[in-house]
Parts: structure tokens; sequence; C-alpha cells
């Protein structure tokens, strides 16, 4: 997978995994790692799928609507991608916290409901359900951060509601930030994700 590796001066952090939002690259969330986590290792990885030239992580039959099956089958791809990437770059691979947003919030909530041990903790920016009527690993402690709009016109209010239940229904402990500007990765919520990592990782 296309991507981008760079080495952080934390070697206690958790490497971060960018995930970018629709027709972004590799290159859209390094800002987002350098507020939320400015000494950590980070590997940004841009979707291997194209809709009309835009990259994606995985196909959707309609907006809001996923293609389930190569949702599951690029799940497994990235996943994968990470073992491979912790060998070549000698990170932790029990020690990757995701970063995505929309699209890439969307396939690290994937990872989360599909492998045990694929993140040790997120941080979603407009995440939506990825799958309904499976079982989730075991997710108990795992932090997650879900930032949400209450007008948000692509993800509803009562769907972060349900991925946060979902997600602790698993274990999982989550925290949710909500703000009133629709879809938009704001200033705001960007501070808010900076300050929950800071109280779950330190500086």
């Amino acid at each position: 997978m296309k991507h981008l590796f760079k080495q952080g001066a934390n070697a206690s952090a958790p490497t971060l995994l960018l995930l970018h939002g629709t027709g972004g690259t590799e290159r859209d969330l390094i800002p987002l790692a350098e507020a939320i986590a400015p000494d950590a290792s980070y590997l940004s990885v841009r979707g291997n799928v194209s809709e009309n030239g835009m990259p994606r992580f995985f196909r959707r039959i309609a907006e809001g609507v996923f293609d389930e099956e190569d949702l599951i089958f690029r799940t497994e791809e990235l996943n994968r991608f990470l073992d491979e990437a912790a060998g070549q770059y000698g990170f932790d691979r029990r020690r990757v916290l995701a970063v995505g947003y929309s699209n890439g919030a969307n396939i690290a909530g994937s990872l989360l409901f599909h492998y045990k041990d694929a993140l040790s903790g997120a941080i979603l920016h407009h995440p939506m359900v990825p799958r309904r009527g499976i079982e989730l690993p075991d997710l108990t402690g795992l932090p997650v951060f879900v930032g949400a709009g209450t007008n948000d016109p692509i993800c509803s209010a009562g769907e972060t509601e349900e991925l946060r239940a979902l997600l602790e229904g698993a274990g999982a402990s989550v925290a949710v930030h909500w703000e009133s500007y629709g879809h938009r990765l704001t200033a705001g919520e960007v501070e808010a994700a900076a300050a929950w990592y800071r109280s779950r990782y330190g500086a």
C-alpha cells in the first residue's frame, strides 16, 4: 500500500496509523498527527480503492452504503500491511493507534470490529458503524476517541451512539466529543483529540 513513515522522537509513544477521508492521500492527516502527538512515529497510508479517481479504503454502493464484501477484504489487506510495515520499520505492532477521518475512520473501526489485536487504540473523526450483526472481538480497556457532529449529514448522532454502544459492549473505553459543524473536522475537535491523547499517553 502506498504510504509514508516517519520515525518519532518519543519511542514510548504508540505509532499513529493515519487514514485519510475520501479523495485524500497519505499526506492529508500529517498535520493532524503533528497536532495530536508531535513526537510520535506515524505510518500514513493511502487507500487502495479509487472512486472516480478519489482514493478510498473500500468500495461503497452509495453514500453511506458500504460494499460489505470489499470492506472485509480491504480490512484484512490493511491488517496484513500493518504486520509487514512493523517488520520493515521496526515499530511495535501491538502499539498502533489509528487516527482516521470519515472513510479512514470507517476502515479503522472495521479493524476494531474484525481483529482483536489490530489496534491498541483509535481516534475516529466522524465514523459510521462499519458492520452490523456480527460479534465484536474482546476490546476490554481499549481506548477510543470519537469526534462527531450533532448535525452531521453523513453520520447521524444516532449512528454515533450506536457505534459507541457496540464498542462499549465489547469492553472498549469510548469518549465522544460533540460539535455542530456537520461532517467537518474542526480545530476544536482536533484540540479535543489531542487533550484525550495526552490524558491517555502523556505529552
